[in-house]
């Protein structure tokens, strides 16, 4: 079997030269893999009952922190080992968004027999993978005109990239907020401000308009504030280990009207949080009957996760106290998107926020998604949880929380209809809520994406003609 190696260059080479439709295959193997990893059984390659544990080796003497990270599908095998700086516990000494939180390794990708077949820097396709399964979520929005970014690292350009090059002729503004105005956020900027001029005209973003502000600037509570409540879409790139902004800022009555997709990628250990716990509250609240005077976009009742290790490794998640219950994997949505797709290439005109009142309500007048997902737990403080370990939520037949597969219940044709059309009724509401609510998504990243994509870009190099491929390896 033959072996490609690409180096760093060679991967940005692809990626860079990647079209709107090598994006759409690259997202139908990501989200197959993620609803095989969701809802799969043990037969499956990808289930995540299938996956190896990764492991987490920290260097007092270095300040680093490598990440063992192996993977398996039906096809292939593969491990990822990267080292990153570790961000200080003590917030007042770490300078999280000056330091480089890129992560340094290589990925090794082997077919089913244990014959490589692949070996890849993974430097860019660690940021790549992240924004292409966050991608899958943000083709699901109806209006996508404004977006904030904090960070203006790797991760930060390839959010950003994939959402211009899906959805650029709705995007009109892109704030980029930093720590500082350094060589990084300088280079993020000129990136885009002098992108290909026939490619942005091809992808509809010639107008987008692009600015940086730093958080050390004297006016930053108003422009965080000024900002944050005009996006659409608020994507967080930073190892921080203190919230990014004033809750209030989206928690209170005109905070609450816009819908938003809050994306969190830059924790992934406890100590470290972007997002603050009160909106992460806010947002797994299960909001109680009666007549609301203000309008106010749609919660879910759940926070969206890639894995549910999240429960035990992001900060957002464990300083919010957010119980495995309260969370749904990305790959029990997605399938969704095929369902429901979603014209992406007209413009969405700068309408009035969804609400609360524009979506469907359960007879009990109770306004929230919790009715889909079970509120039981929420109701009943006092009631048990699931353990946020994989044995308790994934084994025992465990059924998702939102369930695409048909029932197969015995019951007579009358039942089967009614069960059937509640169904439908679960799967319109909860396109709805992901198109026009308040969707937070977070992820710690996972094995198996990099597993699938370094697959896929290893097989486009290959077509193209990049890197070195080794014969007979």
């Amino acid at each position: 079997m033959p072996l490609t190696i690409l180096s760093d260059e060679n991967v940005k080479e692809v990626l860079n030269s990647l079209t709107k439709e090598d994006v759409a295959t690259l997202q139908i193997a990501m989200r197959n893999s993620l609803h095989e990893y969701a809802t799969g059984t043990t037969n499956s390659g990808a289930c995540a009952d299938n996956q190896p544990k990764r492991t987490v080796i920290e260097s007092a003497s270095t300040g680093t922190t490598t990440l063992f990270m192996p993977s398996i599908s039906s096809s292939s095998l593969g491990i990822k080992v990267v080292t990153l700086a570790s961000p200080s516990s003590n917030s007042e000494a770490a300078d999280t968004q000056k330091a480089d939180a890129t992560p340094y390794g290589a990925i090794s990708l082997m077919g089913s027999n244990g014959k490589p077949f692949g070996f890849l820097n993974a430097e860019e396709i660690t940021a790549f993978r992240t924004a292409l399964a966050s991608s899958l979520l943000m083709l699901r929005r109806t209006k996508v005109k404004t977006i904030t970014v904090f960070g203006t690292g790797k991760q930060a350009y390839w959010h950003v990239r994939l959402a211009l090059l899906l959805r650029g002729s709705t995007i009109k503004n892109v704030h980029f907020i930093n720590r500082d105005f350094n060589d990084r956020a300088a280079k993020i900027m000129k990136s885009f401000v002098t992108y290909d001029i026939a490619t942005k005209r091809a992808e509809g973003w010639m107008d987008t308009q692009f600015d940086l502000a730093s958080l050390k600037y004297t006016e930053i509570d108003r422009i965080l504030k000024q900002r944050l409540r005009a996006s659409d879409m608020i994507i967080c790139t930073t190892p921080a280990t203190e919230p990014l902004f004033d809750h209030t800022i989206l928690t209170n009555t005109e905070g609450r009207m816009r819908p938003r997709l809050i994306i969190a990628i830059g924790s992934y250990k406890p100590h470290m949080i972007e997002v603050p716990p009160e909106v992460v509250t806010q947002a797994i609240k299960v909001h109680g009957a009666g007549h609301h005077f203000h309008k106010r976009a749609e919660e879910g009742g759940v926070i969206v996760v890639d894995t549910l290790e999240c429960l035990k490794e992001a900060g957002e998640l464990v300083q919010a106290g957010v119980r495995s219950d309260r969370t749904v994997e990305i790959g029990e949505l997605v399938m969704l998107d095929l369902m429901h797709p979603h014209d992406d290439d007209s413009p969405i005109e700068d309408s009035p926020p969804s609400s609360v009142n524009e979506l469907s309500i359960s007879l009990d007048g109770v306004k929230s998604m919790s009715k889909i997902f079970g509120d039981s737990s929420i109701d009943n403080p006092g009631s048990s949880s699931r353990s946020p370990s994989r044995k308790s939520s994934f084994t025992l037949n465990r059924k998702p929380s939102f369930s695409l597969r048909s029932s197969r219940s015995a019951s007579v044709s009358s039942q089967g209809g009614r069960k059937k059309k509640e169904q439908t009724e679960r799967e319109d509401q909860m396109s709805r809520w992901l198109s026009n609510g308040n969707v937070i998504y977070k992820s710690v990243g996972m094995g198996l994406m990099d597993l699938v994509v370094g697959g896929e870009v290893i097989k486009l190099a290959r077509a193209k003609n990049i890197g070195t491929t080794v014969q007979n390896f």
